[in-house]
């Protein structure tokens, strides 16, 4: 469950990162908005699946 989640963020922080650069903003959300989230989301995946990976290890 902890590695799909940690997969989930990284790719929809990447796909809004990815978005916040092609596409123009049409309403109230603004391109830095869309980057800060994306940041926040990878960073989040990131997270989860370091530690994912050494308590594999350590067990």
């Amino acid at each position: 469950m902890q590695l799909t989640v940690a997969c989930l963020l990284v790719l929809v922080g990447v796909g809004l990162l990815i978005a916040g650069f092609c596409v123009a903003p049409v309403g109230i959300i603004d391109s830095s908005i869309l980057v800060a989230f994306g940041e926040v989301c990878t960073f989040a995946g990131a997270l989860f699946g370091v530690d994912y990976h050494y308590r594999k290890i350590q067990s």
